[in-house]
């Protein structure tokens, strides 16, 4: 089945890193390469919101609060997606996970995957 296993979280001093993995699988290599991938966060009382995009040909985007520290990537072979996360801050605490781009959400994957945990102690 179409599930998305997001890893590599945990608990990191602020200023620290952290670099997440997320595999798609059941998915046909071709329909993972040619789609926008992203990863969205979800603080605690707080709405889903987006935190990085990168599309087929590897245009990177990211939120104003993550510019210059985060980085998005993609391995096309291992339908894999990564997030690596430099400058770590409080503010950063959240679930984790990776979808489609926001404008293909639900089309390509069904559902959310369980996320991963990043705290961010100060």
């Amino acid at each position: 089945q179409v599930q998305l296993v997001e890893s590599g979280g945990g608990l990191v001093q602020a200023g620290g890193s952290l670099r997440l993995s997320c595999v798609a699988s059941g998915v046909s290599g071709m329909l993972f390469r040619i789609n926008t991938m992203a990863w969205y966060r979800q603080a605690p009382g707080q709405q889903r919101e987006l935190v990085a995009t990168i599309t087929s040909g590897g245009n990177t985007n990211y939120a104003d609060s993550v510019k210059g520290r985060f980085t998005i990537s993609r391995d096309n072979v291992k339908n894999t997606v990564y997030l690596q996360m430099n400058s770590l801050k409080p503010e950063d605490t959240a679930v984790y996970y990776c979808n489609a781009g926001p404008i293909a959400i639900g089309q390509i994957f069904p559902s959310w995957g369980q996320g991963t945990q990043v705290t961010v102690s100060s």
